[in-house]
């Protein structure tokens, strides 16, 4: 896996093969961000990363300038990972905590301006990221949901969809409510 874009781009990152991932390939990395430069303002952004893994997609944001990214796992060794690398980097923008994200989900009381989410592919309940988001008042006024999921999920009849993009097997439908 390798930074695409930032301060960091081209930066190599080297993950254990022990843990429980499937990191947002490249290829899909590269057309998710390419659709943010024109629809974020990196340097204010207050991002939330669910399921984050390896923290790809965290460390993405923190390459361009993210203003604080929270990334959100259950394995300790992947936001192990995620902590000892942000520090190597020098990237002080970066926090982890280790829950379950539904549970952290019901409980938060932050709003963010991103919201991305990488659930397993197979999980059942997919939909619950999207309304549980909503629900909560989470994002931020003309904040973005980003659902990262394969091309059996459907999220087109959630509210405030926008739409979905593919790359490949990876498929990210965007929700914005706008105001």
């Amino acid at each position: 896996m390798r930074i695409i874009g930032g301060t960091l781009r081209g930066k190599q990152i080297l993950a254990p093969k022990n843990l429980p991932i499937r990191p947002t390939t490249d290829f899909a990395k590269e057309g998710l961000f390419n659709i943010l430069n024109n629809r974020i303002d990196f340097e204010d952004c207050l991002v939330l990363d669910l399921f984050s893994g390896t923290g790809n997609i965290a460390l993405e944001f923190a390459s361009r300038g993210a203003k604080k990214i929270t990334a959100i796992d259950m394995h300790s060794p992947c936001l192990n990972f995620l902590r000892d690398t942000a520090k190597a980097l020098k990237l002080n923008s970066i926090f982890t905590e280790r829950a379950d994200v539904f549970k952290f989900l019901e409980k938060a009381h932050s709003t963010y301006d991103v919201i991305f989410a990488d659930p397993p592919y197979d999980l059942e309940n997919i939909p619950a990221i999207h309304d549980l988001v909503y629900k909560n008042n989470l994002l931020n006024e003309d904040g973005l949901l980003i659902i990262e999921h394969s091309i059996k999920t459907n999220l087109s009849d959630k509210e405030f969809f926008i739409d979905t993009r593919k790359y490949g097997n990876v498929n990210f439908s965007f929700f914005r409510k706008t105001v």
